[in-house]
């Protein structure tokens, strides 16, 4: 198991995580908690529909890591299109921006606080014992499902990875390249979410 989600009777799914591990996930959770920033209402806590009809942004993130969590819903990088039909695909992604952003972002900061509580709470439950084994009901599975796959577009965008011959390149990289432990925890990530996705097929 150790490295591995493998799937629980009646569902869900465990894994063994030492001390090193649990800390590393738990870091790049905040980070990216840090990252997506707070919700829209945060400033107003005395009004519970701020956030309900808040609107988002219209225009695509600056940093290119948001630029991939968040991507423009109407453009496609593979077929350029006219200079009419480009800005027509601008119109409709910010309107859709607009009125989507906000729950996405509500979503992935959810999903990483999922991982952020639970892995606290593997920690109390495991002090001083060097690591332990994580259980996971389906859908907490799928939210941790959901946190990876964010964690390792937010890597793989700081790595400037765009395909897979990007990828194999990471293999090759020397031990004293700066990357290489972005490059490892991106790796290493992979393997969780591959195993995790497992154990949710029926």
């Amino acid at each position: 198991m150790p490295g591995t989600f493998e799937p629980l009777p009646g569902g869900g799914a465990a894994v063994a995580l030492d001390d090193v591990e649990i800390s590393i996930i738990r870091s790049l959770a905040v980070q990216l908690l840090e990252l997506i920033g707070p919700g829209p209402a945060e400033d107003a806590p005395d009004d519970p529909l701020a956030e309900l009809f808040a609107e988002g942004p219209s225009e695509p993130p600056a940093d290119p890591v948001l630029r991939r969590l968040f991507p423009d819903a109407y453009s496609d990088p593979e077929q350029p299109a006219s200079p009419r039909d480009a800005e027509e695909q601008r119109a409709y992604s910010a309107e859709f921006r607009r009125y989507t952003e906000n729950d996405l972002r509500a979503g992935k900061r959810d999903n990483a606080l999922a991982v952020i509580r639970s892995l606290d709470a593997l920690s109390s439950a495991s002090a001083g014992e060097g690591g332990a084994v994580l259980k996971l009901s389906v859908e907490e599975s799928q939210r941790w499902l959901s946190a990876l796959n964010d964690l390792r577009l937010a890597i793989g965008s700081r790595l400037e990875i765009t395909d897979e011959e990007d990828t194999d390149l990471l293999y090759r990289l020397p031990d004293e390249d700066p990357r290489k432990p972005m490059v490892m925890a991106y790796l290493w990530l992979g393997g969780l979410q591959e195993t995790l996705v497992g154990t949710l097929m029926p």
